[in-house]
């Protein structure tokens, strides 16, 4: 699956990364937690969190994320958009909450990106 069609399942509208749409994402995380991403999340994932800071563009750098999708319609600061061009990270929004969102993806066909416990 591409960040293309992440945005097209989610509905989202691009705050950044235009250029970055047609990159190939392998699982997919949701969480509002990033200890959990930095403990469980394996592969070039995509995040889909509620969070709003700049802890989760570092988090998804950390972890060579390619995108993150803002459910609920979340909107990131200038500050964190700034973050995320600087790392390269697409950014996404989505107005579905983290329960819809993980499942339209899964349910077509993305994988989860967590290591089982």
């Amino acid at each position: 699956m591409t960040v293309r069609d992440i945005a097209d399942h989610l509905k989202c509208d691009i705050i950044f990364g235009e250029e970055l749409l047609d990159s190939e994402v392998k699982t997919a995380c949701g969480s509002d937690m990033m200890s959990d991403v930095l403990a469980y999340v394996k592969d070039q994932s995509v995040l889909l969190t509620g969070l709003v800071n700049p802890q989760v563009v570092r988090t998804a750098d950390m972890m060579d994320m390619l995108c993150i999708v803002f459910v609920r319609g979340k909107t990131p600061t200038d500050a964190i958009i700034e973050l995320a061009k600087e790392r390269d990270i697409a950014l996404l929004r989505t107005s579905y909450g983290m329960f819809k969102a993980c499942g339209l993806l899964y349910s077509n066909g993305l994988s989860g990106g967590v290591i089982a416990q």
